[in-house]
């Protein structure tokens, strides 16, 4: 699969952008595990023409990461066209356009999601951010704003005619939120409509080896986007294309092999935070490492209140030491 001139393997796996998750901490360890593509955070278009500290520092990526796309949101046609060309400086390998967030706040303004309920707004800001940047447009969107509008076959059309390279469809309605089953019929359609040259890559409940292999089989997507599954799982990239290759499950990680992970992501967490919020942003990722072993709920307590990263880190290895049965 390509994406314009990135190259791509023949079923790659992405991680989804995701909101206060996939910083650049938690990439390098999805990149680990064989992610094939990844996003940044979600950036706002308005906070970085604004040079918004914080915003613009989610423009860093490293070539370790690569291809990387950086995702843009935003409700303002100019906002957004000038929110590409400062992206396209910072050098990622495409620019990636949300029209699929569902929170309320982003939503309801007309931004992410809230664009699928003015569709000529979304055509036409889209044809200006292709014109805006020499690098490869994509979009991530939904199947319509609810059960009633379930539009995204003639959007894909509309999209595809912007120049875009490639689209990424979340199986989920705005009003579903995350809610309910995604639905991979109206993504295999999309993927099936002879009109369509550019990749499709599907989103939603993949969460094993399993769904990831049906993805590809059954509706037959060019790529598949892994997002709340890899909450201390990153190692699902792994898990799938060992499946994939081989038909069988591969071993579970062992407990020792989840604490040198967590400790890794931790250090990786600390080194471009900072020590304060590195440690209080991993709180989420270290639970989750450790999620569904016995009598944990005291040690989960030390884990998310615990501020010191040496206290932390000897927390990890007293895991190792006494849960390791």
């Amino acid at each position: 699969m390509n994406i314009d001139k990135i190259v791509l393997p023949e079923y790659p796996v992405f991680l989804a952008p995701m909101e206060d998750v996939t910083d650049p901490s938690f990439r390098h360890i999805c990149k680990h595990f064989g992610a094939d593509m990844m996003y940044t955070e979600f950036v706002a278009s308005e906070a970085l023409i604004r040079d918004v500290k914080k915003t613009f520092k989610k423009l860093e990526v490293s070539d370790y990461e690569r291809p990387i796309g950086i995702q843009l949101y935003g409700h303002n046609i100019d906002a957004m066209v000038d929110a590409a060309k400062i992206a396209t400086e910072a050098n990622p390998d495409l620019i990636d356009i949300n029209y699929g967030c569902p929170v309320k706040k982003i939503a309801t303004r007309g931004a992410g999601a809230g664009m699928l309920r003015d569709i000529p707004k979304m055509i036409k800001m889209t044809e200006e951010i292709v014109k805006a940047t020499n690098l490869p447009v994509t979009v991530k969107t939904r199947l319509g704003w609810d059960s009633d509008e379930l539009i995204i076959e003639d959007i894909a059309e509309r999209l595809q005619d912007t120049g875009i390279k490639a689209l990424t469809i979340h199986g989920r309605t705005r009003a579903q939120m995350y809610k309910g089953i995604a639905d991979w019929t109206l993504i295999g359609k999309v993927k099936n409509n002879q009109r369509i040259k550019i990749p499709i890559i599907g989103n939603g409940d993949i969460d094993s080896p399993q769904k990831a292999k049906e993805a590809f089989d059954k509706y037959g997507v060019d790529g598949i986007m892994v997002g709340r599954a890899t909450y201390g799982r990153p190692y699902i990239f792994k898990e799938i294309k060992y499946f994939l290759e081989h038909g069988e499950e591969m071993r579970p990680l062992t407990l020792k092999e989840k604490v040198e992970l967590a400790k890794m992501h931790f250090t990786k967490s600390i080194e471009y935070k900072g020590e304060r919020r590195g440690v209080y942003e991993m709180r989420r990722h270290l639970v989750s490492y450790f999620k569904g072993i016995p009598n944990f709920k005291e040690m989960r307590l030390k884990l998310v209140t615990t501020n010191e990263p040496e206290k932390v880190i000897e927390l990890i290895d007293f895991i190792l030491k006494n849960y390791n049965n």
